[in-house]
């Protein structure tokens, strides 16, 4: 059976999505924009601060789920500019020190609304 999360401690969703979705096992965040819970988005602020804020969301919905970082099996990380991979990185590993996750980082075209980063995971309960 599958169910959806929800927690004001992240923005809330802007279309037809959950924040998350969840099995008996697995929880599926949907991409976290780099907006704080009360809608303010940060598309002007540096790469880590866009960074940090979008795994801050992760970490709420995970929250919500019972689940933290550390149960979390894959990460999907989708930069507008490649180039700020390295910038990215720094602020992600601070998130993932031990036993990071397997992880995807991209560059894409373009992202929701502006935003230099998009953050999405996939976590084992």
């Amino acid at each position: 059976m599958v169910r959806t999360i929800e927690t004001a401690e992240a923005p809330a969703a802007v279309g037809a999505y959950s924040q998350a979705t969840a099995t008996d096992d697995l929880v599926f965040t949907a991409g976290q924009l780099p907006a704080t819970p009360d809608g303010e988005l940060l598309d002007d602020a540096p790469i880590s601060e866009q960074t940090e804020q979008a795994l801050d969301n992760v970490e709420a919905v995970l929250a919500e789920a019972g689940l933290t970082t550390s149960d979390v099996l894959k990460v999907n990380v989708f930069l507008d500019d490649i180039d700020d991979f390295e910038e990215m990185n720094t602020v992600y590993s601070g998130y993932f020190d031990e036993a990071p996750p397997a992880r995807s980082a991209v560059g894409v075209d373009e992202l929701p609304k502006g935003v230099g980063v998009e953050i999405e995971a996939v976590a084992s309960r």
